[in-house]
């Protein structure tokens, strides 16, 4: 087996001697030489996903006026944010909806305004303090005039997710978009092949501090996502069967640009963001090698039924993804179509920008400060009448 080190990689991409590919690439690598060989030859396989990341928003720092407000409520084209946390800052988040537009128009929107750089007016409330006596101000900001506007998400980059469909009389309309009755169709929302977890199964060189390519920039993972569930089943490849990892991805929007950060409306369900984020795979031996390789024939995701609310949702079959993105599945002795929420194209297009970058010197690979956990269990919250522990 062979080994490179995270330093070696680098010095290779300083010097203009790495050999860099996409996952796809790695695929045809892998098959045409070998694991052994690909190893040898190849020094860091990109990654990319470009889909709708809900657990996302953005904190801004306001500035101080003159005399100075101690924000208490705060509003962004006149969506809600989060303002307890000091006198002006802020937090917007994707799903937030406008007070006067509803569903037209929320924080995703706002977020891609001000990384579009638009003018946002501002409108923030106070009760007013000594050393904050303004109790009101209405103006307008943008990404200029601002001081720190980074984004913070929660929960993104899932590492595979459940496919979606609908054995109800009636339409529903979901986070996984519209589901017609009688499983009339089946959506889904991973890059297969491209996306980043899955081809870094266990985690062994995106950790916490992984330098990733975010929204048009440089951005960071900044810790284990929400609802990270690295112990579901896994196949003989090492691939999760079902909804598993998740990242906590940090970046500045001042950098980023909207051919990378999208707002998006779901019908009857609410808004949403659609995130590009690629990460890069230094290949530090074989089997980093084998596993970069991972074809959508062999990643295969439940696919549930979205109109059982209550308890856990049925699954009908598994589906490998190089089913799901052929348009079609067989289920129930029916052909049903099937749609994606995300996009390859797009996907494909950031695992060859940063693919680019890399060549070019102009994005380094960064070694985790720590791994991301291999073990946690998620919690569903339970309706409880009495506090206490328990």
């Amino acid at each position: 087996m062979s080994y490179k080190s995270f330093d070696e990689i680098n010095e290779k991409i300083k010097t203009g001697k790495a050999v860099v590919v996409t996952a796809e690439q790695m695929i045809d690598i892998v098959e045409e030489k070998g694991v052994k060989q690909a190893a040898k030859e190849v020094d860091v396989v990109t990654t990319g996903t470009f889909g709708p990341m809900c657990s996302s928003g953005v904190f801004i720092n306001f500035g101080h006026s003159d005399p100075p407000i101690r924000m208490s409520k705060v509003w962004l084209n006149d969506v809600p944010a989060y303002a307890g946390i000091a006198a002006v800052d802020a937090y917007i988040g994707a799903t937030e909806l406008s007070e006067s537009r509803g569903m037209e128009y929320g924080g995703a929107h706002v977020i891609e305004d001000l990384i579009a750089g638009k003018d946002v007016r501002l409108v923030a409330e106070s009760y007013g303090t000594h050393c904050y006596p303004r109790k009101e101000i209405s103006t307008y900001i943008n990404k200029y005039n601002i001081n720190q506007a980074f984004m913070f998400n929660p929960r993104n980059a899932y590492q595979n997710y459940n496919a979606a469909t609908n054995s109800s009389e009636k339409t529903m309309y979901t986070y996984m978009g519209t589901l017609l009755p009688k499983c009339g169709n089946v959506t889904y929302s991973t890059a297969g092949q491209l996306s980043p977890l899955l081809n870094d199964p266990f985690y062994r060189t995106i950790g916490i501090g992984t330098r990733i390519f975010m929204g048009g920039t440089q951005g960071y993972v900044a810790w284990e996502g929400t609802q990270h569930n690295p112990e579901q089943k896994r196949g003989e490849n090492g691939v999760p069967l079902a909804s598993a990892g998740t990242l906590s991805l940090i970046g500045d929007i001042k950098q980023m640009n909207t051919n990378y950060i999208r707002a998006a409306v779901f019908q009857q369900y609410g808004i949403t963001m659609f995130i590009g984020v690629g990460i890069p795979i230094p290949i530090l031996d074989e089997d980093i090698a084998e596993k970069t390789a991972v074809r959508n024939k062999d990643i295969y995701t439940n696919v549930l039924d979205y109109s059982v609310s209550s308890g856990s949702k049925p699954s009908f079959k598994k589906a490998s993804y190089e089913e799901l993105m052929s348009g079609s599945i067989e289920m129930n002795g029916k052909t049903i179509t099937t749609a994606p929420l995300s996009s390859m194209k797009k996907a494909r297009e950031i695992a060859n920008v940063l693919k680019d970058l890399i060549l070019k010197g102009e994005f380094l690979i960064s070694q985790p400060v720590t791994s991301l956990p291999l073990t946690n269990t998620v919690n569903k919250l339970e309706i409880r009448n009495n506090g206490g522990e328990k």
